[in-house]
C-alpha cells in the first residue's frame, strides 16, 4: 500500500511497515513509508492544484461534496469492511464510524452560507465595508489509526470546501481506509492534486510541519505527540490545531438509575476495545452509589463477547497491536500491585491469548478502589479498563474532574436538574454530557477539548473548521463623484 499524488498511485518509501490483521495475528500487507522527497511530490501536487481549486466556483465545489457523500453511503459496508480488518472494531463499531464521517461531510455542503461574509453600506459618505473569507493554500492532516475514515473526513470536507487543498498522512497502522477514501472523492469529480495521502511516519510529519509551503495542520492523538506537532509546526509558522488524549470522568451520582449508568459505562468503556479519546476510563462513584454501581458494570462485563471484528457475535474486538495489548495488560498488573481492587481481569478471558498466530484480545478489566496517584488513573491507558474512584460527594467528585490534566469530555448521570446544570457550569473538559457517556458533538458542532487534550485555540470540524481553513478579509470601498475628491492628509474619518 502507497501513496496518492496528483491522482496516481505511487509507493516511494524510505522503509515499509507490516499491516495486520489484529483479531489473527497475521501481516495481511506492507504499507510504504514515505521519504521527505515523497512528502515534498504531494506538498507540490497540493500546491499547484490549488490556484485552480480556488477559482471553483462554490456550486461545484458542492456538487463534488454531495456525490462524495452519495459514494461513501453506496460503499459504507466495504468501508466498515476495511476498518474491521485492518484496525479491528466489530463491524457495528466501524459502520457507526462511517455514520458519524458523513455528518462533517454533510456539513460541508453548506459551505456556500458558510462563507457568508458581513457588509455595511455607508460607514462614511461614500463608503462600504465587506468582509470574505478566504481559503489559506496547501493544508495538512495527521490522523490516528483508530478512527481511520472519520477523523480524516473531520479535516478534509471542511478544508476543501472553503478551497483549500490538503495532504493527508494516515496512521500507518491500518492505511487502506484512507487510499479508499481518497479513490472516492476522485470518483466524485475531484481535481488531482487537491487531496493527496501520503502513507508513512515521524519522518513524514516531521516533514509537513517544516514545510514551507504547508499552511496549517490538523492533528489528532496522544498528548506527547499533539505537543510535539503544535510546538514544531508553530515553530515553522503554521497554524496548528492538535488534540491530544484524553482522561474521561463519568460521574454518578447516588440518585441516578444505577442500571442505566452501567449500562452506559459499559458501553462508553469498551466500545472499540477503549482505543477512543472520548472513552469513558473513569467512573466516579458518589456516596452511596458504589457498591451498586460496581456489581452492575461487573455482571455486564462478564457477559461482554469478545472476538473478530467481522464476527458478527463480536461486542468488542482486538487491540491495534500486540505490542498494545501488552501494555495494556502490564498496566492492569500495575494497578494491582499499587493497591487497586481488579474486580474482573482481562487478562484471565479466554480469548486473551498471546501464543504465535492468535489476534490481539484482551479481555475487558474493571478496577475498583482507584486512587488518583496510581498509574491506572494518571496515564491514558487507551484500552479496555474502566477504572471506579470513589468520592463522598459531588464537590470532591467536581474536584477531582477539574484536578485532571486532561479536559476532553466528563460526563454526569443523576435525576437531579439543578446538580446536572451546576456541573454543566463548573466542570473543567470541552465536551459535557448529562445522562449521555460519550458526549461526541454532532456534525455541525465543533469537537475539542481543554487543558492538555488539546494545543491550539481552534476545535475541529463544525463552524470552528470554516474558521480554521480561512483567513478573514476586510475591503473598504468608494465609489466617489470624481468633482468631490481632494487631498486629506488627516486620518480617516467615519463621522
Amino acid at each position: 500500500m502507497g501513496h496518492v499524488i496528483a491522482g496516481r498511485p505511487g509507493d516511494g518509501a524510505h522503509t515499509y511497515g507490516p499491516v495486520h490483521d489484529p483479531a489473527r495475528g497475521t501481516t495481511t500487507g506492507r504499507v510504504a513509508l514515505a521519504t521527505p522527497a515523497v512528502v515534498d511530490d504531494a506538498v507540490a501536487a497540493a500546491k499547484a492544484a490549488f490556484p485552480g481549486w480556488r477559482a471553483t466556483s462554490l456550486s461545484r465545489r458542492v456538487e463534488i461534496l454531495f456525490a462524495f457523500h452519495r459514494l461513501l453511503l453506496d460503499h459504507r459496508d466495504e468501508i466498515a469492511a476495511l476498518i474491521s480488518a485492518e484496525h479491528g472494531k466489530v463491524r457495528s463499531d466501524a459502520a457507526g464510524e462511517v455514520a458519524r464521517a458523513l455528518e462533517c461531510v454533510e456539513f460541508a455542503c453548506g459551505i456556500p452560507h458558510l462563507l457568508k461574509g458581513g457588509f455595511s453600506e455607508q460607514v462614511s459618505v461614500g463608503v462600504d465595508v465587506h468582509e470574505v473569507k478566504q481559503p489559506l493554500g496547501v493544508v495538512a492532516g495527521i490522523t490516528p489509526f483508530n478512527f481511520p475514515v472519520m477523523v480524516p473526513l473531520w479535516m478534509i470536507p471542511s478544508a476543501i470546501a472553503c478551497g483549500n487543498t490538503f495532504v493527508l498522512k494516515p496512521s500507518e497502522k491500518d492505511p487502506s481506509a484512507s487510499l479508499l477514501v481518497a479513490r472516492l472523492l476522485a470518483e466524485a469529480g475531484l481535481p488531482d492534486g487537491v487531496v493527496n495521502v501520503v502513507q508513512g511516519d515521524r519522518v513524514a510529519v516531521d516533514r509537513l510541519l517544516e514545510h514551507p509551503d504547508v499552511e496549517a495542520v490538523s492533528f489528532v492523538g496522544s498528548t506527547p505527540v499533539a505537543r510535539h506537532v503544535y510546538e514544531h509546526g508553530t515553530r515553522h509558522g503554521k497554524r496548528v490545531q492538535a488534540l491530544g488524549g484524553a482522561k474521561n470522568h463519568m460521574v454518578v451520582l447516588p440518585d441516578a438509575d444505577l442500571d442505566a449508568a452501567a449500562d452506559a459505562a459499559v458501553s462508553a468503556a469498551y466500545g472499540s476495545a477503549g482505543e477512543r479519546c472520548m472513552a469513558v476510563s473513569v467512573v466516579v462513584a458518589v456516596g452511596d452509589a458504589g457498591d451498586a454501581l460496581v456489581d452492575a458494570i461487573r455482571a455486564r462485563v462478564q457477559g461482554l463477547v469478545v472476538g473478530p471484528g467481522d464476527d458478527p457475535g463480536s461486542q468488542m474486538g482486538p487491540l491495534i497491536t500486540a505490542q498494545h495489548r501488552d501494555a495494556v495488560a502490564a498496566a492492569i498488573g500495575r494497578a494491582a500491585e499499587q493497591g487497586a481492587r481488579v474486580v474482573v481481569d482481562g487478562r484471565e478471558s479466554p480469548v486473551a491469548t498471546t501464543g504465535e498466530g492468535d489476534g490481539f484480545f484482551l479481555g475487558a478489566s474493571l478496577v475498583d478502589h482507584v486512587r488518583p496517584d496510581q498509574e491506572v488513573y494518571t496515564r491514558e491507558i487507551f484500552g479496555p479498563v474502566l477504572s471506579v474512584v470513589r468520592t463522598a460527594t459531588y464537590a470532591e467528585a467536581v474536584e477531582l474532574v477539574n484536578a485532571n490534566p486532561y479536559g476532553n469530555g466528563a460526563a454526569i448521570f443523576t435525576r437531579d436538574g439543578g446538580a446536572a446544570r451546576q456541573f454543566e457550569v463548573e466542570a473543567q473538559a470541552g465536551m459535557i454530557g448529562v445522562n449521555v457517556p460519550i458526549p461526541v458533538p454532532v456534525g455541525y458542532y465543533s469537537f475539542g477539548g481543554w487543558k492538555n487534550s488539546l494545543f491550539g485555540d481552534s476545535h475541529i470540524y463544525g463552524p470552528e473548521s470554516v474558521h480554521f481553513y480561512t483567513r478573514t478579509k476586510v475591503v473598504t470601498t468608494r465609489w466617489p463623484d470624481p468633482a468631490a475628491s481632494s487631498v486629506d492628509l488627516g486620518f480617516p474619518r467615519t463621522r
